[in-house]
């Protein structure tokens, strides 16, 4: 049965080490908990966090990998590049690249590896690789982490920072800018029709607000890139 102190007994009741949680404020570790840094409660929050880590990852990895290749507003030509024009969601490609989710995981692996006096993980791959393994760690000792290690705290809360902005991602709720990704190829007279194209990430649709030609489909963009490097070939 849980019991907590009273007030007026003098008795600084401990502290649930994983403090406050979405605007909640720091809540006490009931009778039974007292072996422990961490509630129940919130360990259960941080290992499904944790379970949904790879899910997340690999819908952000896909995301990424369609918008490699874009050019930036102002950026010229296609330079040659195969790639459709796609625009970049930066924040996508940080959190999927060498410096994102593997390496936020990696921090938190080593650090209860070093607490637990066992040896840095000799090998991660990439990053797609690596958060298969490192989630599986995590969830292996997280038990261990909520009840022994000192700074478990700022861990949980990191884990909840980094969960949070792949959810947020997934979900859409940052959706970029347009950005410009070259002029329109298609042919009108003598020439072509010059409009500058925009796109977003939130969209597989591009649409020349000039002459009205769409592409709609990874083949359809791959043509627009091909027809939009043959123009500036021919300028140049």
């Amino acid at each position: 049965m849980h019991n907590h102190t009273t007030p007026d007994d003098g008795y600084e009741w401990p502290t649930c080490a994983a403090g406050p949680d979405r605007g909640h404020g720091a809540h006490t570790l009931w009778a039974d908990e007292l072996d422990r840094l961490v509630c129940r409660p919130c360990e259960d929050k941080t290992a499904r966090r944790i379970a949904e880590l790879p899910a997340l990852f690999r819908q952000l990895d896909t995301t990424a990998a369609l918008m490699r290749g874009a050019r930036r507003p102002g950026g010229g030509g296609g330079g040659g590049s195969k790639t459709p024009p796609i625009p970049p969601r930066l924040e996508v490609l940080a959190l999927v690249g060498p410096g994102g989710v593997s390496a936020r995981l990696a921090a938190v692996e080593d650090s209860w590896r070093s607490a637990l006096g066992w040896g840095i993980a000799a090998w991660r791959g990439s990053p797609a690789q690596a958060v298969p393994h490192q989630v599986q760690f995590l969830t292996n000792n997280l038990l261990w982490a909520c009840s022994s290690y000192e700074s478990v705290g700022q861990d949980i809360e990191e884990i909840r920072r980094l969960h949070a902005e792949c959810a947020a991602l997934v979900a859409g709720e940052r959706r970029p800018g347009r950005v410009q990704i070259g002029v329109c190829p298609v042919p009108v007279g003598d020439g072509h029709c010059g409009t500058q194209l925009t796109a977003s990430a939130t969209s597989h649709r591009v649409r020349c607000g000039g002459c009205g030609a769409r592409w709609e489909t990874l083949g359809e963009w791959r043509e627009l890139r091909a027809a939009q490097d043959a123009v500036a070939g021919v300028a140049a």
